[in-house]
C-alpha cells in the first residue's frame, strides 16, 4: 500500500519536505523514485482520482460480454462528455474511467488541439503504447544544423548514461539494429514478428537497401526482472497489468519510491501555482487546490519539480505569477508557452495477402513493428522539399469473425463460415517530426476559469508547410513498401484534417531546454534559468520533437535532473 491522502489511506500532510512532485505519470513517477531513493522526503502530488496497483484494474480481464454494453459507449455520452477523450484508439467502456470528463475540464481551442488527459493517479502511464525509442545523435543537433528552433544544450552522449540507467529499471524489450541514428539499448529478448511481417522486413530491406524493419521496442518484459513477471500476452494492457509486466508508474516507479519510506503520495490535488519568494529568489511550495473539496492550502520544499504534462506544467506555470513574474514563474524569457509541438500522424498504408493462410497466432502481442528514419540522415538521403523525418510503426494480423459485418451473408452455414480465420492484413502508420513554430503555443484565457477557478488553457496550434511536405513523401513510401511486400488491395490514407496537433499525445515544448536564457526557459538539466530549484521534466522541457515515442527520453532527463539536484543542492 502506498503512503497516500486525500480519497486514500488517511495520512497526516506536513508543510515542509525536501521535494515536492507535480503530477505521477511516466517523469513524476521517476522523479519520485530518484528523490526518495536518494533520501529526500517527497510529496508527490496529483489532480487524478486515487488508484494503485492491482485493487484499482477494474476492467482488466473482463471480456466484452461481461461489460454492461459490450465495450461501447453511447454516441450521446462521447459528444457529451468524452469529446476529445472518444478520439483515442483505446477509449472504450473499460478503459473511459482513465480519462478526464472533457466536460468537467475545458480549455480553449483556438485551434484545433486534442489535449488528451488522464484523471488518476499514474497520469498517461497507464494508457502509453509502450514504444520506447532512444534517439539519436542527430536529433541534439538538428536545430542547430537546419536553422529550426534553438540549439539543445545537451548532446546525446550527456543522456546516453542515464537511457542505461531507465532501461535497466524499466525493462524494455528489443533487438539491437547497430544503426547510429537509433542508438540500441539495454534490451530484454525481442518479441517475434509474425510470418507476415518476415516476410515484410525481407521484401523492404532487399527492395530498400536504406531502409530496416525491426521488431518494436517495447516497455514490456519478456522475462522476469526485479520482482516483475514477464508477459502472458493476454491482450488487455491498457486496463491494467496485475503481473507488473507493463511498465507504468502505478505498477513500478511509484511502488519503488513508496518502498523507501520517504514518499507521501496525495491524489485529487491541483496544483494551482508555484509560490516563490523575491527575497531568495527560490521556489518555496505550491498552492494546492483539493479538487473535492476545492480548499486550497500551501506546501512547502527546498525544490520543486513539475512533472504535470507539457500543458498541465505549462498552465500552472503561467498561473504562477508575481512582480518578479508577471508573465508566469521563471519566463523572463517571454518563450513559456510557445514552441508547443507534438508528432503528426493520419499517414497510413494498409494491404492484404493471400499467402501464410496456414500461419496463425494464439496470443495478443502487445507491440509491434517498427521502420525507423531513413531520410535527411547524410546527403544520399537528403531531400529538397523538407527538413528532418518520419518513421513507421505497424502491425499484421488475420481478420476475425467481425469481419462478417461488411459481408453479405444470413444463418447458421454464413456463422459458422467466420470460425475460420479471414486473410492476413498488414499496416502502416506513419509518424513524422514537427518543427519548433513560435506561433503554436498555450496561453491563460483572462476571463473563462474551470470549476476550481484556474485559468483555462488556450491552445492554439497548427501543422506547417513542412510537416505537410514530409507527410506526401511518407504516403509515397508506404505505398511502395506495401507494394513491394505483394500485398493486395492496398489503400494509403494522409488525414491531416482528422488529426489535429495532441492526438499523437506526444506533446512537446512551451518550456524549452537552451543554452541562452533570453530565448529559453530551462538549462540542460531540465533546470529553470530563473528560478535555480525549480525544475521541469516532462514534454515541456523539448526543444524539439525527434521522430521516436518520447517517453524513454522524458525519463532519462528526469533521472539526470535529479542526480543534478540533489549533487549541487541549488
Amino acid at each position: 500500500m502506498m503512503n497516500t491522502s486525500n480519497g486514500g489511506p488517511s495520512v497526516h500532510l506536513r508543510s515542509e519536505y525536501d521535494a515536492i512532485v507535480v503530477g505521477s505519470g511516466m517523469s513524476g513517477g521517476m522523479a519520485a523514485k530518484e528523490l526518495c531513493e536518494r533520501g529526500l522526503k517527497t510529496l508527490v502530488l496529483d489532480r487524478g482520482v486515487p488508484f494503485e496497483h492491482g485493487s484499482s484494474f477494474v476492467t482488466e480481464h473482463k471480456r466484452d460480454w461481461e461489460l454492461p454494453r459490450r465495450g461501447q459507449v453511447p454516441e450521446e455520452e462521447q459528444a457529451s462528455t468524452y469529446a476529445t477523450q472518444s478520439k483515442v484508439y483505446l477509449f472504450d467502456e473499460a478503459t473511459k474511467h482513465l480519462f478526464v470528463k472533457d466536460s468537467e475540464q475545458p480549455y480553449i481551442q483556438e485551434k484545433p488541439y486534442d489535449w488528451i488527459r488522464a484523471n488518476q493517479v499514474g497520469g498517461r502511464s497507464l494508457m502509453w503504447a509502450r514504444q520506447t525509442y532512444r534517439w539519436g545523435p542527430q536529433d541534439f543537433t538538428a536545430n542547430l544544423e537546419d536553422g529550426h528552433g534553438n540549439d539543445w544544450p545537451i548532446r546525446y552522449e550527456d543522456l546516453a548514461p542515464w537511457y542505461d540507467h531507465v532501461e535497466r529499471f524499466a525493462g524494455i524489450s528489443g533487438q539491437a539494429e547497430g544503426l547510429p541514428h537509433l542508438p540500441d539499448g539495454q534490451f530484454l529478448p525481442p518479441m517475434e514478428m509474425t510470418a507476415v511481417e518476415k516476410h515484410m522486413k525481407a521484401r523492404i530491406e532487399s527492395t530498400f537497401p536504406d531502409r530496416l524493419m525491426t521488431i518494436g521496442r517495447c516497455a514490456v518484459l519478456t522475462e522476469s526482472l526485479n520482482g516483475r513477471f514477464g508477459c502472458h500476452y493476454c491482450g488487455t494492457c491498457e486496463r491494467g497489468c496485475s503481473t507488473r509486466s507493463f511498465f507504468s508508474a502505478v505498477s513500478v516507479s511509484l511502488p519503488a519510491a513508496a518502498a523507501t519510506g520517504n514518499m507521501t503520495l496525495r491524489a485529487n490535488s491541483i496544483v494551482h501555482s508555484v509560490i516563490h519568494d523575491p527575497e531568495t529568489n527560490r521556489a518555496t511550495g505550491v498552492r494546492v487546490i483539493d479538487a473535492e473539496s476545492g480548499e486550497m492550502t500551501e506546501v512547502h520544499a527546498k525544490l520543486v519539480f513539475l512533472c504535470a504534462s507539457t500543458l498541465g506544467t505549462t498552465q500552472i506555470m503561467l498561473n504562477s505569477t508575481s512582480s518578479a513574474f508577471p508573465d508566469g514563474i521563471a519566463n523572463s524569457s517571454g518563450v513559456l508557452g510557445r514552441y508547443l509541438m507534438d508528432h503528426h500522424m493520419g499517414v497510413d498504408a494498409a494491404g492484404y495477402t493471400d499467402d501464410f493462410d496456414d500461419r496463425f497466432y494464439n496470443v495478443s502481442r502487445p507491440n509491434g513493428i517498427y521502420i525507423p528514419r531513413f531520410r535527411n540522415l547524410d546527403a544520399r538521403s537528403k531531400r529538397t522539399d523538407y527538413v528532418r523525418g518520419f518513421a513507421y510503426q505497424g502491425s499484421s494480423w488475420r481478420i476475425g469473425p467481425s469481419r462478417g459485418a461488411s459481408m453479405a451473408g444470413i444463418g447458421a452455414d454464413f456463422k459458422h463460415s467466420l470460425r475460420d480465420p479471414g486473410p492476413w492484413r498488414m499496416e502502416l502508420w506513419g509518424f513524422g517530426e514537427c518543427l519548433p513554430n513560435y506561433d503554436n503555443h498555450c496561453r491563460l484565457s483572462e476571463t473563462e476559469t474551470d470549476q476550481w477557478g484556474v485559468p483555462q488553457l488556450i491552445v492554439s496550434a497548427e501543422w506547417g508547410e513542412n510537416e505537410k511536405a514530409m507527410r506526401r513523401d511518407c504516403a509515397a513510401c508506404a505505398g511502395e513498401m506495401m507494394e513491394a511486400a505483394g500485398f493486395r488491395d492496398i489503400t494509403v490514407t494522409d488525414d491531416i484534417e482528422g488529426n489535429p496537433q495532441g492526438l499523437a499525445i506526444h506533446e512537446m515544448g512551451t518550456a524549452r531546454m537552451g543554452r541562452d536564457p533570453q530565448t529559453s526557459v530551462l538549462n540542460g538539466y531540465c533546470q529553470s534559468h530563473d528560478v535555480p530549484n525549480l525544475f521541469v521534466t516532462d514534454g515541456a522541457c523539448m526543444a524539439s520533437t525527434a521522430v521516436q515515442n518520447p517517453s524513454i527520453t522524458y525519463m532519462a532527463l528526469t533521472a539526470r535532473a535529479v542526480d543534478y539536484a540533489v549533487r549541487t543542492n541549488p
